[in-house]
């Protein structure tokens, strides 16, 4: 298995979509049973578990009660272009992204990340702020809120971007795994400050992209809070019908 910074129930997950790309687990075929892919990827039951939920629903097996998992073969939509501006802030080394750091300290947490982290209102968190651009212009205002106490030990209050991603960087430093994700998106005004930064007008619309970052005991970790100008994005998705 590859990227060994990701979960493990992800890194099960790639290798039987590898397996099955191969040939090696051709359609039709029977995965082998749960309690040989323990032994084989040493993992626990759940995590098996939990990797053959995700397969089943991103339409790779089949799974029927008293016989086991079976081989549909790569989805229709696997290859499917999808633009979820979250993946790259959440997953891209900040030294890889064109962009500048705008700040990085603690500051009063406005009211949705408060909520969305569980701090009492008017609480301090500590955020660290990107502005992205492309093509010489401003493109995207990224800020990650964290909580004071998952921040404190790391690197995130540096001045320099960091030579890997946020979820990285938790993960060395803190052994914090992120396990799911829950995304927001609306659209609104930008504010005074948002709008200065991005080189826009205070009545431009914007995209805000809010993702909550969890894990596995579903406590908040970051809170990633995207400002995207609507001119100048659009977001893309690949669904079947059900």
């Amino acid at each position: 298995m590859t990227d060994a910074s990701a979960p493990k129930y992800a890194q099960v997950v790639a290798e039987i979509k590898r397996r099955i790309d191969r040939g090696t687990y051709p359609p039709g075929s029977l995965l082998p049973s749960e309690k040989q892919l323990v032994g084989e990827f040493g993992v626990s039951r759940p995590t098996v578990v939990k990797s053959l939920s995700a397969l089943r629903q991103e339409g790779w097996i089949d799974t029927q009660q008293g016989k086991g998992s079976f081989v549909r073969g790569r989805p229709p939509l696997a290859d499917a272009e999808r633009s979820r501006p979250a993946d790259g802030v959440l997953e891209t080394a900040e030294s890889e992204l064109t962009g500048e750091l705008v700040q990085a300290g603690v500051k009063l947490a406005p009211p949705h990340v408060t909520a969305l982290l569980g701090l009492p209102s008017g609480a301090r968190a500590f955020v660290r702020q990107l502005l992205l651009s492309e093509s010489d212009q401003p493109a995207e205002l990224a800020s990650a809120w964290l909580p004071l106490e998952i921040a404190e030990g790391t690197d995130l209050a540096s001045a320099e971007l960091l030579g890997e991603s946020l979820r990285q960087h938790l993960q060395s430093r803190k052994k914090i795994r992120f396990d799911h994700a829950v995304e927001q998106i609306t659209a609104r005004h930008p504010s005074a400050e948002e709008a200065a930064l991005l080189n826009i007008a205070p009545d431009s619309p914007v995209l805000s992209v809010i993702v909550t970052a969890y894990d596995a005991a579903a406590r908040p970790i970051q809170v990633s809070d995207l400002v995207l100008p609507g001119q100048r994005h659009e977001l893309r998705d690949a669904y079947p019908f059900t």
